[in-house]
């Protein structure tokens, strides 16, 4: 009797076939399921990782409001052409901290996991303002509005207080100053030594070149920490996981 023979036997017989999918499927679920019990922490630690900083978390949850990530992913796959265009294929420890993650499955517009530092302020200002002016192509809405919007991070620290409750690492420290680092990341000439002690690699800046805290400004500011956290460079991977 052949394999395919006896494969028949399966086929014909609900019962058998029903058990023998079970079989498959609990060894299969073993196998990928069992390793996870005997490992603390199922995301390998990375160097410069850290919470988001007030401004950029106003920006990011602005981002979310405004449906951004439905054409703009954050994961950039191990492929050689993603990792030639958009830069270091995406870790699990970028996401971390995201409550929710922003990866995506869908590109209308580029990936934005790197957007970090390759464009000027007055760049990302422009473009939320009128899309087409630096990509003729784009069919992007604008957002010219974010700049007419001011925030003054009232409920910043409450913000904090409920991203420490699903386990980002905020301290007490970061909580009570969490207004004032809000303020001062948008205020170059302010003293913002402590805010950048708090929340290494933050961007000061006055975003969008107009008096008072935007939504544009924070907007501005969570696009240009995105992927500037980890140092590739020195980067190694954890062959042990």
């Amino acid at each position: 009797m052949g394999f395919l023979d006896k494969h028949q036997i399966l086929e014909r017989s609900p019962t058998l076939l029903l058990v023998a999918t079970f079989v498959v499927i609990s060894v299969g679920g073993i196998v990928e399921i069992a390793p996870l019990f005997y490992l603390e922490n199922t995301i390998e630690d990375v160097e410069g990782m850290r919470p988001y900083s007030p401004l950029e978390l106003t920006g990011r949850d602005i981002y979310i409001r405004e449906g951004c990530y439905p054409c703009h992913s954050q994961m950039i796959r191990p492929m050689r052409d993603e990792v030639e265009r958009y830069g270091h294929y995406s870790l699990a420890a970028e996401s971390m901290y995201d409550h929710p993650f922003q990866w995506g499955s869908k590109r209308t517009g580029p990936d934005v996991a790197r957007v970090g530092g390759r464009y000027s302020d007055a760049w990302h200002v422009d473009h939320l303002n009128d899309p087409q002016s630096v990509v003729p192509e784009s069919i992007m809405p604008k957002y010219a509005f974010l700049g007419r919007t001011q925030i003054d991070g009232e409920y910043v620290q409450d913000l904090l207080e409920t991203h420490r409750i699903v386990g980002v690492p905020y301290t007490d420290e970061m909580i009570a100053n969490a207004q004032a680092d809000f303020i001062v990341q948008a205020d170059p000439d302010g003293d913002w030594d402590a805010m950048v002690a708090r929340y290494p690699k933050a961007v000061v800046s006055n975003f969008d070149s107009a008096p008072g805290i935007s939504e544009m400004d924070a907007l501005v500011a969570y696009l240009q920490m995105l992927g500037t956290l980890v140092d590739f460079s020195t980067f190694t991977p954890d062959e042990s996981r």
